[in-house]
């Protein structure tokens, strides 16, 4: 494994326990989805999902405000000269799959009632 994928995944451990402990949302879960780093190590997209999601602007506001604790938080946890500048994004994947869910259990449903109807 190269080093970039080793430091991704290392960033994504640590910034999973650290928002899990200093980042408080009331009602929410935050949790850490994904960490792509740049190839000179300079910055770092953090996905993230809440739950709700309806809760994700204040998770954004949250976890960027938070981030000089996050970062200083993280130093003595990461081995590296110098940590990459951290990006927050949502990740909307569980929001997505659950649409698609919802809408593959409708098309079941109304195959169920055509099947029945014709009988």
């Amino acid at each position: 494994m190269s080093k970039i994928p080793r430091i991704n995944e290392l960033l994504l451990e640590e910034l999973a326990r650290v928002v899990n402990r200093e980042v408080a949302l009331p009602d929410a879960l935050i949790t850490i989805t994904y960490v792509e780093c740049s190839p000179d190590l300079k910055q770092a997209k953090v996905g993230f999902s809440v739950l709700p999601d309806h809760l994700a602007g204040s998770a954004r506001r949250k976890l960027s405000a938070a981030t000089g604790l996050i970062v200083n938080l993280l130093r003595p946890r990461v081995k590296l000269r110098k940590l990459p500048h951290l990006v927050w994004e949502f990740d909307a994947t569980e929001r997505e799959a659950s649409k698609i869910e919802r809408l593959i259990a409708g098309i079941d449903q109304e195959d169920e009632e055509e099947d029945s109807a014709a009988s």
